[in-house]
């Protein structure tokens, strides 16, 4: 449980607007939906997706680390990575299984012969969605586990987007409609309760000078 007090105090080091950000962005967060990225190689396309989830409210970001291992790159991800929950896998296996125990359906984004387009996605549904490596795409193993298949509709010669555009089209589009729905997608209240404490030890520099003075006291 959370120190709701201590929370309220050490809410007094921040800046009005700094408080004020954080209640406004913790109102448009949500779990509903949810992103995983299966051995992306190149570090900037990770990293952009990341600041894509932060963009449209999508907390948790869940990151499959098979073949390729990654830290986030700071400049393109914006800061995203003190805002958004980074989950790493060293295996799909693992995160395909810890998701749907979440109770995620799993989305594959690519084309296929059982694929829907994004304007006919049911964003009702709990979903993550996932992002392949930027060559091969998704992994049979991922393909195989899917319980769904969407794709971007397109009309040029070029076949595919890169991961990091796509993302954002999907985000932006899902999401949309989430919020249009009666779907209770929002945190929990214990959820937001645990996010504002871990954004203020993210932005106050003598967090724990604090606290423990706060407790002396």
């Amino acid at each position: 449980m959370i120190d709701e007090k201590l929370l309220e105090y050490l809410e007094t080091y921040l800046t009005d607007s700094r408080r004020e950000k954080f209640h406004k962005v913790l109102a448009q967060r949500t779990k509903h939906f949810t992103v995983a990225t299966e051995d992306v190689y190149q570090l900037h396309n990770t990293s952009a997706v990341i600041r894509s989830c932060d963009v449209f409210g999508i907390q948790e970001v869940n990151i499959v680390e098979e073949r390729n291992s990654k830290r986030i790159d700071r400049e393109i991800a914006m800061g995203a990575q003190k805002w958004v929950d980074l989950n790493r896998y060293h295996t799909v296996k693992d995160c395909i299984a810890d998701l749907k125990q979440k109770g995620y359906q799993i989305v594959a984004t690519t084309p296929h012969t059982n694929d829907c387009e994004l304007h006919e996605f049911d964003a009702t549904k709990k979903s993550c969605f996932f992002f392949g490596r930027e060559t091969e795409g998704l992994s049979d193993e991922v393909l195989n586990a899917a319980d769904s298949y969407l794709k971007i509709p397109m009309s040029g010669f070029t076949e595919s987007l890169n991961i990091s555009v796509s993302a954002a089209i999907i985000l932006q589009h899902v999401t949309t409609k989430l919020k249009q729905s009666n779907i209770d997608w929002q945190l929990t209240e214990e959820e937001k309760l645990e996010k504002r404490l871990d954004w203020v030890k993210k932005t106050i520099k003598s967090y724990d000078d604090i606290v423990a003075r706060y407790y002396e006291n």
